[in-house]
């Protein structure tokens, strides 16, 4: 029977959940790393027990950890990150000038054929790429010599790469999303980047429609379909069918289309899901009602899935990272909340229930499944 491992960032250490396939009785490792901010912790496909964290501190810095053995030994591996190109500065919005830097890795993306390549998306926005397990890092240095970067600036949880997605019929092409830049792809395996921005719109920067400068929270694309993608924005859930080139909004009948987290059902590329949030300033749900929604249409018809989820003073948020699927036959869904719950769907959401209760607020949620 095949088996399934949640790993999740929490802001006070990693913890590693495992079940059967038939995702009922849970074991809880962790924490791992406990006191520390662990911003991402992701599975190789290659490699089921090669795993990535993101170990930070604001006292002690940034690193990187890897485990081969599925999340039971951790081997701290090099933070030696080098930057190509010119290092720089960022014009930000108020027009000064300001050294890059780098601050954490928000997050890892393994390569779906090699284990010792992965990709790690920081802060201030960059994207490097290890060949060698996490012992060395070289900045794809094209995206920041794109010449676009000073109209970048950072949104509220500061100038972060935050997606990155590896095209599973195309080896070279990656997108990335940036708060608050956008998203774009290359081509060519990281030498050259565009923005893909066409059909956002974004109120509250001095041109609405500008090529960058829009505040992406999240990307999502199903493998079997890797020119279709789903974009959860500042405001407004959007859908591009010509990986990325324009844009269209699929907000439809939300009841706010504010959020940080969308992704993709693993067999039914149409149906999606995202969790809205009351607003910008007020990062809970609506009427205090913890509403997962899902389109079964791509987008324009959504439904609210609610059992097993707290209906009343629910003051909660999901964020970007926070939600994953595993491959199982009916596929199950999972996400974790600023409160420290784990829920889990073994029914496509249809109904949840709590998984871990009381963790450190969660920052980040992924899913192996497991032969």
């Amino acid at each position: 029977m095949s088996k399934v491992r949640v790993l999740v960032g929490t802001r006070k250490g990693a913890f590693v959940l495992t079940s059967d396939g038939k995702r009922e009785e849970w074991d809880v490792s962790g924490p791992h790393f406990g006191g520390w901010e662990i911003y991402h912790i992701k599975g190789s496909p290659a490699d089921p027990n090669r795993l990535y964290a993101s170990q930070c501190s604001g006292w002690f810095g940034q690193q990187v950890q890897r485990s081969d053995d599925g999340g039971g030994i951790w081997t701290p591996v090099g933070n030696k990150f080098v930057y190509d190109g010119i290092p720089g500065t960022h014009q930000w919005y108020d027009g000064t000038a300001h050294p890059w830097e780098f601050k954490r890795v928000w997050h890892f993306e393994p390569s779906l054929t090699d284990p010792d390549t992965v990709y790690a998306g920081v802060e201030d926005a960059a994207l490097f790429r290890s060949s060698d397990g996490g012992q060395n890092w070289q900045e794809l240095a094209g995206l920041r010599g794109h010449g676009s970067g000073p109209r970048w600036q950072p949104g509220a949880g500061g100038m972060c790469l935050h997606t990155v997605i590896l095209d599973p019929t195309d080896p070279q092409r990656i997108f990335i999303a940036i708060s608050a830049a956008g998203a774009f792809r290359t081509d060519d395996g990281g030498q050259t980047w565009q923005p893909i921005n066409k059909g956002l719109y974004s109120q509250y920067i001095p041109d609405p429609t500008a090529e960058v400068g829009h505040c992406v929270h999240h990307v999502a694309m199903h493998r079997a379909r890797p020119g279709v993608l789903f974009m959860q924005k500042h405001w407004d859930v959007m859908r591009s069918d010509n990986a990325g080139e324009s844009w269209q909004e699929v907000s439809g009948n939300l009841p706010t289309d504010f959020g940080f987290v969308i992704d993709v059902h693993a067999h039914e590329p149409e149906t999606i899901y995202v969790v809205p949030i009351k607003s910008d300033s007020e990062h809970f749900p609506p009427d205090a009602k913890l509403r997962v929604y899902r389109s079964k249409t791509g987008g324009n018809e959504w439904e609210p899935l609610t059992k097993g989820l707290p209906q009343s003073n629910c003051y909660v948020n999901v964020l970007r990272d926070a939600m994953a699927v595993d491959s199982l036959d009916e596929c199950g869904v999972y996400f974790g909340t600023t409160g420290g719950q784990v829920y889990a769907s073994a029914n496509a959401g249809d109904s949840w229930t709590p998984i871990v209760r009381d963790l450190p607020a969660v920052l980040s949620v992924e899913v192996q499944t497991l032969a």
